[in-house]
């Protein structure tokens, strides 16, 4: 499989390219920096830029958007999603991961006691951010899957996570290992069933 990562140099994105190369896939990484640990092909530039995302996207069999947010610019990810989706409107390109943030949409009520409330106080502006993304993911017409990661942690991976569409389908925990995440991300681009759905994931 080809996959393009956007936002592949670093965090959950870096441990995605990482585990996809392992498995046999050819991973391409849009990067602003011009570096990424782990990728076959390395597109120097913003992925807002519509040459960048064209190039990306091209001949892609799906593109996974872990970006995060940049000092400075005002709700980054959701102008990186705008233009990816764009992109792949116009190159054909159908399966897309975005990768949001537990406490979007609404779904804060899945985390436990008053971490919801907690979550939505703090974290006010990216969660902003992540909104306005996933209106732009949820509009595309592409096929789908937004995935809210609660906390994101460096710690080993344990191969088990909870993965839930719904509070009544059970409380989320507080973080979820990167590794962990990156994991899941993988797991869904080998599958459809979970396409034009969001979940929330956690250890």
């Amino acid at each position: 499989m080809k996959i393009t990562l956007i936002g592949g140099s670093q965090g959950s994105g870096a441990e995605l390219a990482s585990l996809a190369r392992a498995a046999g896939h050819h991973v391409t990484v849009v990067t602003r920096g011009g570096t990424a640990p782990s990728a076959d092909r390395i597109i120097a530039g913003d992925a807002t830029d519509p040459t960048v995302a064209a190039d990306a996207v091209t001949g892609a069999d799906a593109v996974v958007v872990t970006v995060g947010g940049a000092k400075g610019v005002s709700n980054h990810r959701a102008a990186v999603t705008r233009a990816v989706t764009k992109a792949m409107q116009g190159a054909g390109t159908r399966r897309l991961i975005v990768q949001s943030s537990l406490g979007a949409g609404g779904s804060a009520a899945q985390l436990p006691g008053l971490l919801g409330l907690i979550t939505k106080l703090l974290l006010a502006k990216p969660l902003a951010d992540h909104n306005e993304q996933e209106r732009a993911v949820f509009d595309s017409g592409l096929d789908w899957t937004v995935v809210r990661p609660t906390g994101l942690t460096d710690k080993e991976p344990t191969g088990n996570w909870k993965a839930y569409e719904k509070r009544e389908e059970g409380r989320l925990g507080g973080s979820v290992s990167r590794r962990d995440l990156a994991a899941y991300l993988l797991e869904l681009l080998t599958e459809d069933s979970m396409v034009g759905r969001a979940v929330g994931i956690s250890n």
